[in-house]
């Protein structure tokens, strides 16, 4: 078996860098294989110069992270707004009509509060505690499908997901 450190280059695929601009005895004598004048013969140019124009650097804002467009947000909904409600079967729909949420939301259940009836909730999505909460209680939960396939249609435009 081959060890780190008897790895070697192949003869032949790595050379010695030139020794340039060591006066005219050498191959590299002179101009030093950079021509004759001009900015590129006389000094190197910074990286990122893009020859006086404001560098791309400078450009883009100066911003940590990004914001994913592909988010799902949740509206959340606690089990004690649900006992308040005094219903016994809950959906999106009945969440909408009561105040709770809006009509399109995608509404996730929360446990906060207690359950001492039973309460039948169909809903985007559950917390493990709202889940175990409802079904402790006798009732039932129903997850509603998510009205898009894969993922949600990108929010926003090019300059706000950065």
């Amino acid at each position: 078996m081959t060890k780190l450190h008897d790895l070697k280059s192949p003869e032949g695929s790595t050379h010695r860098k030139k020794i340039v601009g060591r006066g005219i005895a050498g191959k590299g004598g002179k101009t030093a294989g950079r021509g004759t004048k001009g900015q590129k013969a006389r000094r190197q140019i910074p990286a990122g110069f893009e020859g006086g124009q404001l560098p791309l650097l400078q450009r883009i804002p100066k911003l940590k992270g990004f914001t994913n467009p592909f988010r799902v947000e949740y509206t959340p909904v606690n089990l004690d707004a649900l006992v308040a409600l005094g219903l016994t079967d809950v959906t999106p729909e009945v969440l909408a009509e009561n105040g709770l949420c809006r009509k399109k939301d995608l509404v996730k259940i929360l446990g906060r509060g207690t359950l001492s009836t039973k309460i039948n909730v169909s809903a985007h999505g559950f917390s493990a505690s709202a889940k175990a909460a409802i079904e402790a209680a006798g009732g039932t939960t129903t997850q509603v499908a998510l009205p898009f396939a894969v993922r949600p249609p990108a929010a926003g435009n090019q300059h706000q997901n950065r």
